[in-house]
Parts: structure tokens; C-alpha cells; sequence
């Protein structure tokens, strides 16, 4: 790590941090206190400024929690980011979940079910607060059959397209509630019977950053890849790149990223690493491509 008083080296600091592992940053920032009695997040935080520092200072603690500071900053100052807001909280298993919470109650002494619900309203908040209890039933065979499956489809139509009015909290309940498999059955039988997916049937009923959120929470169960790809996408879309939520996808989905860059070539005719050569400049260009690199390298 160089910090040698007349400026920090920022090619040393991208090497250093940006090539590790999620793996990695469970031990750098003990072994960093250690060696020098220094905080690393803080030393990169007084460093490094901008989008550089503020990815940095996420590299600088281990991976829960960077997404504890990751929520943090969605929710400070004046209005809260929603999109970052929900995808770390959506989508996430029981145990992941709960790790979190207490995660996040060490680091600030603040309760994340309120701080996180209290920021938004309306069905948001039911997406949120349903992905917040940690209630994802676990999978059960003699439970989970295809009959249960086919009656859940018609159940999910029927708080939907079968009703004059939607029944959002009970769609939300299925959507959260449901294990991966479960819900694979159900959206195969909501096709063969209705004509369209569940991804379809929500963007048909709902709107706003609560479909939005149950779509990301169905797509991280169903087509987890697929469904990073496209966050990082809308990240970069429109006329300014969203530089806080492209980082933070990038540093908490790193494990993943071998499969996300596939998907997203797939999807977009486009390399993950070309996307990021588009969209940013400088030394904050050098540490994403280096997180990149180090799990899905270019040849």
C-alpha cells in the first residue's frame, strides 16, 4: 500500500486492492491494522476522493460489510437511492439476510429493517420489508409439487390479470416468500396456462421502483446472471453512468462475475470490460476493470 506523504500512488493502490478476492478482503483489513495500527477504509478515504476513493474505501473492508456502507449510502442525505437500495437487499438468501442485519447493527448501532423501510413507501416498502424478515421458505419436496405449483400460478393470476383490482401484497408475498425451484415450477405453469411469464405478469400489474424490485428479486431467484448483467446495464444507461451503483454491483457480485460477463455478452453484444472502458475515465476506469480482470481476466 503506498502512501508516501507527497501523493498517494494510485497504481499501487489499484494493484493492491482492486486485484483481490472477495476471499481476500476478509483478512486484508485485519492484517492491514495490525501491520501499521491503521484503519485501511479511513486511509482511503483521506487519499482517495471521488468515484475512485468511494470504490476503494468498499475494497478496504470485508465484503458484508461493504454492503453495509453500501446501504448506508443509499439511504443518507436528502433522498434515498432506491435502485441501490433494493438490489442489495433483494434477492438474498435467509441466511445471508440475517448475517446483514447484524452485520449492519455492529457497524452503525442502527436497526436496518427501520432504517432501510423508513426510507421508502407504498409497495416498495412491502418488497423491502418482506426481503427484510428473512422468510424465504426452504424448500420442500412434499410440499413444493407440481400440483402446489400449478395452483400458486393461478393463485398469482388471480391477484393479478384475473381481478379487476391488483392484489400487490399478495403477488409480493409469493414473489419473496418462494424458494428458487418452487418458483421456476410456477412460472412454467403461469406460461403454459396464460401465455407469458411472471416477469411479464409483474410489469403488467405493477410500476414504479416497486416493480422494479420485484423484478429484480424474481430474476436474482430465476436468472441470477442475467439479471446482474442487465443492473449493470441500467447503471450505465441514460445520459450519466450511475457510478455508485455500477461499483457497488461490481464489488459485491465479483464471485459471480466469470458467469455475469457471459450473460451479458450474450444479451448485449457487448464485453463487460468494453462497457466499462465506455463509461469511465481514469484511475476509477483502472481499479473496476482491475476487480474485473481478476476473476474473468481478458486474454
Amino acid at each position: 500500500m503506498s502512501n508516501v506523504g507527497w501523493g498517494t500512488d494510485e497504481d499501487g493502490v489499484i494493484d493492491a486492492l482492486g486485484m483481490t478476492t472477495t476471499e481476500d478482503r476478509m483478512t486484508i483489513p485485519i492484517k492491514f491494522k495490525d501491520m501499521f495500527e491503521d484503519d485501511l477504509k479511513s486511509l482511503m478515504a483521506k487519499e482517495c476522493g471521488g468515484d475512485l476513493g468511494e470504490a476503494l474505501q468498499y475494497l478496504a473492508v470485508n465484503p458484508i460489510e461493504a454492503e453495509c456502507y453500501m446501504l448506508q449510502k443509499a439511504c443518507e442525505g436528502i433522498g434515498t437511492d432506491e435502485r441501490l437500495l433494493y438490489s442489495i437487499l433483494c434477492g438474498r438468501s435467509n441466511k445471508d439476510m440475517e448475517l446483514l442485519k447484524k452485520t449492519y447493527y455492529k457497524l452503525f448501532t442502527e436497526d436496518l429493517v427501520s432504517n432501510a423501510t423508513g426510507e421508502v413507501g407504498g409497495s416498495l416498502q412491502d418488497v423491502l420489508m418482506g426481503s427484510l424478515q428473512a422468510a424465504e421458505e426452504e424448500y420442500d419436496l412434499d410440499y413444493h409439487t407440481d400440483d402446489k405449483a400449478k395452483e400458486d400460478a393461478e393463485v398469482f393470476y388471480e391477484a393479478g390479470q384475473g381481478s379487476w383490482g391488483t392484489d400487490e401484497a399478495k403477488i409480493v408475498k409469493m414473489i419473496v416468500m418462494s424458494p428458487p425451484k418452487h418458483l421456476k415450477l410456477v412460472n412454467e405453469h403461469y406460461c403454459d396456462s396464460y401465455g407469458y411469464t411472471l416477469f411479464k405478469a409483474i410489469e403488467k400489474e405493477l410500476g414504479g421502483d416497486s416493480e422494479s424490485a420485484l423484478l429484480f428479486t424474481l430474476g436474482i431467484k430465476l436468472k441470477p446472471y442475467e439479471t446482474i448483467a442487465k443492473l449493470i446495464k441500467a447503471a450505465c444507461k441514460g445520459i450519466g453512468t450511475d457510478e455508485l451503483l455500477l461499483t457497488c454491483t461490481l464489488i459485491r457480485y465479483q464471485n459471480l462475475l466469470p458467469f455475469v460477463c457471459v450473460a451479458h455478452e450474450e444479451l448485449f453484444d457487448k464485453s463487460l470490460h468494453d462497457r466499462i472502458k465506455k463509461e469511465c475515465r481514469g484511475d476509477y476506469e483502472k481499479l473496476l476493470l482491475a476487480v474485473v480482470n481478476k476473476v474473468f481476466p481478458v486474454e
